[in-house]
Order: structure tokens, then C-alpha cells, then sequence
């Protein structure tokens, strides 16, 4: 069983000039995943562009992350789909594949249930074994769940094995949820770990993000509390640059740092502007000065 504590990276999908899946450089970034020793991947969430995916790569790109990995780190796969049988297939189909859990959300309705998201994870916990991550991310998803229901699901659900907190406000939500388990749940949280320091100091247990160097998260989960929050501070303006709309600035650094070979963000998305690519050469220098980002990082 997988221990949800520490740094679970989410990785983006990348593709080749023609928009076509660039499985070679998918293996690549799963193995410098390994290199830095992060807690095991999520693949298929939001960086992923999974919506912008045909079932045919998803399969592929499963297929690809299970045999990279190779038991080394786990692997997380999202699942998330608007029709809950769909979610369940996505589910049952990881698991005939070979991955070691599965990322969840809610999907927005015209008349907002509680009792049909409940609805929604207890089918797909029927449907697989799997470990299930109950990703509650409103801001891609529109859904706002209460406390109340993520409680009560963790406690009638078994299978939920991790939260992946990325309610606004943070902090007080994790510390809430927290005081309310009626089981021991890992929390994890992402938002590109704009919040990190807080969300710590709260009671986060790691995080499960799309920030580029994982190994600067793993570095704050590892530190004292005074030194986390040195960390956090040195890296802020990075985290901040890179949680701009859309996927672009954290492709580009991914290229940059050698994980992948191309930056290129499917249609309808675009790649990162002129602008953008200037302000991340001096932030790059004014953070890591030099240092090729190729290289493992000191935070």
C-alpha cells in the first residue's frame, strides 16, 4: 500500500512540434523523477492537459509510466470524468494496467449534490481496489465540497487512501480535516505549492503538485520548521511565476531542465509568450544564479 506522505510530482504530458505524444521524453522525466528520489508520480491531472488526451494516449501513457517506474516509485493515474461510469472504466483500467492508485475529483452539475458526489466516489471504489487520492481542487473543477462530505467519505470509503487539498483557504481547511479524520489520511497539497509554508505549518503531510523541482518540496517536508519556511521564501517568486493560467511557464522549465524535449502545449492551449520567456531567464538567474538546471538543485 501506498504511503501518501511527501512529494508526489504531478508531470506534464509532452508532445512533439506536431502536437503528436512524446512517449521518449515522458520515460526520461519519470526517470529523473527516480533520480531525485520524490515518493512516487501522478500523471494524467490538470498539467497533464488528460482533457486535451485520446483514450488510445491515456492507455499509452499509463502503459508507459507503470513500465518506466517499474515498482521503483509508485504510480498515480487521474481518472477523473464527467460520467461516473466513464470514471469507474478509467479506474478499473489503471488497474489492469498496472498503476498503484488513482486521482479523483467531482464533477460540477446544474444543481449542486453532496449526496451525488458521494455517489460518484463510492462507484469508482466499487469498480477498483486501487488506492483512490480524493483530489478537491475547486478551482478547475467548480465543485465545492464541505468538510463535512470529505469526512464522511473518508470514513465510509476505505479505499480512500489520501486528500489532495486545494480548497481556498488552505491552511484552516487542512487543519479541519485533520482534527475531524476518524482514520489516519494523508493530506497533500498542490495550487504549485503557492501556499506550502502554510499549508505545512497547518499540517500538510507533502504535496502532490506540478512545481518543477520537486526537490525544493521535498527539501521543505524534510527541514525543521524554521528552515521550511527559509526555503518556501527563497523560492516564492518562483512558485508565484509559475502559477500563471495555464500550462506554458512549468512545460518551458521542464524543457529546460532537460525532462522533457519540447514545450509544446496542445491546442487550444498556447506556449509560453516572449515576455514570459524573459522575466523566466532573470528569474532563473536571480534564484539559481548560473547553476545549469540540468543538475540536481540544493535548495
Amino acid at each position: 500500500m501506498t504511503d501518501f506522505r511527501g512529494v508526489f510530482p504531478i508531470l506534464p504530458t509532452p508532445f512533439l512540434p506536431d502536437e503528436s505524444v512524446d512517449i521518449g521524453s515522458f520515460r526520461t522525466m519519470i526517470e529523473r523523477m527516480v533520480g531525485l528520489c520524490v515518493d512516487g508520480v501522478t500523471i494524467l491531472g490538470v498539467l497533464g492537459e488528460a482533457n486535451r488526451l485520446t483514450d488510445r494516449e491515456r492507455t499509452d501513457l499509463v502503459d508507459a509510466a507503470v513500465q518506466t517506474a517499474d515498482g521503483r516509485i509508485p504510480v498515480v493515474v487521474g481518472t477523473s470524468h464527467s460520467g461516473t461510469r466513464a470514471a469507474t472504466e478509467l479506474a478499473a483500467s489503471a488497474k489492469r494496467q498496472g498503476a498503484d492508485a488513482v486521482m479523483v475529483t467531482p464533477h460540477k452539475e446544474p444543481v449542486p449534490s453532496e449526496r451525488r458526489i458521494f455517489d460518484h466516489f463510492r462507484a469508482v471504489a466499487a469498480a477498483t481496489d486501487l488506492p483512490i487520492v480524493l483530489q478537491d481542487h475547486p478551482g478547475s473543477t467548480e465543485v465545492h465540497m464541505s468538510v463535512e462530505l470529505v469526512l464522511d467519505m473518508v470514513k465510509e470509503i476505505p479505499t480512500i487512501a489520501c486528500i489532495k487539498q486545494e480548497a481556498l483557504p488552505s491552511p484552516p481547511r487542512i487543519a479541519a480535516l485533520k482534527a475531524g479524520l476518524s482514520r489516519d489520511v494523508p493530506i497533500l497539497t498542490g495550487l504549485g505549492a503557492l501556499y506550502g509554508g502554510f499549508e505545512l505549518a497547518a499540517g500538510a503531510d507533502g504535496f502532490m503538485t506540478g512545481f518543477a523541482f520537486p526537490e525544493i518540496l521535498k527539501a521543505m517536508v524534510a527541514a525543521s520548521v524554521d528552515d521550511a519556511w527559509r526555503i518556501y521564501a527563497k523560492h516564492l517568486p518562483l512558485i508565484v511565476f509559475e502559477n500563471q493560467p495555464g500550462v506554458a511557464i512549468r512545460k518551458e522549465i521542464f524543457r529546460r531542465r532537460g525532462l522533457i524535449a519540447h514545450s509544446v502545449v496542445r491546442a487550444p492551449g498556447t506556449g509560453i509568450s516572449p515576455t514570459a520567456a524573459l522575466q523566466l531567464d532573470d528569474l532563473l538567474e536571480r534564484t539559481f544564479g548560473a547553476r545549469n538546471l540540468c543538475e540536481r538543485l540544493t535548495p
